[in-house]
């Protein structure tokens, strides 16, 4: 009897001596995803990092590698989607799959019936092929703390932003602050009104500039609504309130505007889901006139906005008003010529042709592009008739997934997404995806939606 109860007990030894193995392998494994995920966590914070500092290294820090900074962030993706995919955190899905497809089947035709440049295809194949599915792994490794947490990096990065763009705005272009890309003496500014010019901040061009200050607004007006408010100090909210409105006059940008104007409008929307919120949109209404009431008594702010009244006045004489020349201009008839253009090659003129190094690298044209700025008719002059309208689906599928997935997640509180899509719809749909900035800014924001979903994706 003792032997066999010996025997019982050596049994139930070895039986916990298994399962408590499985135990330390499951823990090793979590332990180990966990670890991956900090890290490319960590390529998410760079990649935004990067594309903040990227115009001030091309202009101040390595003028001499101007050029090849263009792409700063490419390596970076390379390593994301290869860390991603060996570890299993991130799989390629629909979206991704289709890109690629549609990507690799036009570079093959890019070299039988296009211009067959391989610096410039590899230049155009990079945007879908490396960056884009950058979006999912976004999403795929940040949360919505995390895209908090980015939020408020943002706004003490707005104050240090517009205190940069008052100096610009009122130094000479040869001062240190306006200088180039590559070092240029010349300056970094560009067209504006009243002697004053467009500054860029941080950025290579006044876009950069223009989208830096969409995406803050869109989180400075999520903290001063959401829940989210609560964990943020109210002087740095109001400090970077403020650097958001003395940025309007002093950027001269109607794209800063119309930005602010749209994220304000998806604010107003907010209600529908969650009329509770209308205390919170009225409080903030409130603020909002008192900062802007505030800074008006200061001088800087009255000369800026004279600049940007000119600016307003010239471009409704040449473009049509606020509305009609940024939204239904740029934005709709940019649809409707790209696909009605009978120019355009049925199997496109290439990869990377519609972008500026293109030019440059297929014409010796610097600032000027051989397809045409609309991004729509850049897809379809480089892609063609079929691969570029697929490419178009996907992005309109993309941006309408992304704005139901927003508006849903209003019914369980969570504004987030919402106030972000405020931003990055236009710039998923129609942002010229060309430009590296501009590109970096769709995949970071559409990134970071999916992140604050808190719901899966197609990938």
């Amino acid at each position: 009897m003792m032997s066999r109860t010996i025997s019982l007990k050596e049994g139930a030894a070895k039986t916990f001596s298994v399962v408590d193995v499985d135990n330390e392998i499951q823990q090793d494994s979590a332990a180990s995803v966990s670890e991956d995920l900090k890290i490319l966590k960590m390529g998410v914070w760079a990649f935004f990092i990067l594309l903040i500092i990227e115009g001030g290294l091309r202009k101040w820090v390595l003028p001499g590698l101007a050029t090849p900074l263009l792409i700063v962030r490419d390596p970076l993706a390379i390593w994301m989607i290869y860390k991603a995919i060996q570890k299993g955190i991130w799989t390629p899905g629909a979206y991704v799959i289709i890109m690629w497809f549609v990507t690799i089947l036009s570079l093959a035709v890019t070299f039988i019936f296009g211009h067959g440049n391989f610096l410039v295809a590899f230049y155009g194949f990079r945007i879908t092929v490396l960056l884009f599915p950058v979006i999912f792994i976004i999403g795929a490794v940040f949360n919505k703390n995390d895209v908090i947490k980015m939020g408020k990096v943002m706004l003490w990065i707005t104050i240090a932003m517009t205190i940069l763009v008052a100096f610009q705005f009122y130094s000479p272009q040869s001062a240190w602050v306006n200088r180039g890309v590559g070092g240029d003496l010349s300056g970094s500014g560009f067209s504006g009104a009243a002697g004053f010019l467009r500054v860029p901040g941080t950025f290579s061009f006044t876009n950069g500039l223009s989208l830096f200050y969409g995406l803050a607004a869109a989180y400075i007006f999520y903290f001063w609504i959401a829940e989210g408010k609560k964990n943020v100090s109210k002087l740095l909210l109001a400090f970077a309130s403020f650097s958001l409105l003395a940025a309007i006059p002093l950027s001269i940008s109607r794209a800063v505007v119309f930005q602010i104007a749209l994220s304000l409008v998806f604010m107003m929307g907010v209600t529908l889901r969650n009329p509770g919120k209308v205390k919170n949109i009225i409080g903030f209404a409130s603020i909002g006139i008192l900062l802007f009431l505030l800074i008006g008594n200061f001088s800087f702010f009255e000369t800026a906005s004279k600049a940007l009244t000119e600016r307003f006045t010239t471009a409704n004489t040449t473009e049509g008003g606020m509305v009609e020349g940024v939204f239904i201009d740029r934005f709709l008839g940019g649809m409707f010529s790209a696909i009605s253009n009978e120019s355009f090659a049925f199997w496109g003129g290439g990869l990377g042709m519609g972008t500026s190094v293109g030019a440059e690298v297929l014409a010796g044209g610097r600032g000027v592009y051989l397809i045409g700025e609309d991004e729509w008719a850049r897809i379809m002059g480089e892609m063609g008739l079929i691969f570029g309208l697929i490419v178009i689906f996907v992005r309109v599928g993309l941006a309408m997934d992304l704005l139901k997935r927003a508006w849903d997640n209003l019914s369980y509180s969570n504004i987030l997404p919402w106030m972000l899509i405020s931003f990055g719809l236009m710039n998923i749909l129609q942002g010229q995806w060309s430009q590296p900035t501009n590109l970096g800014f769709v995949v970071l924001v559409a990134g970071l939606i999916i992140a604050s979903t808190n719901h899966e994706i197609s990938h």
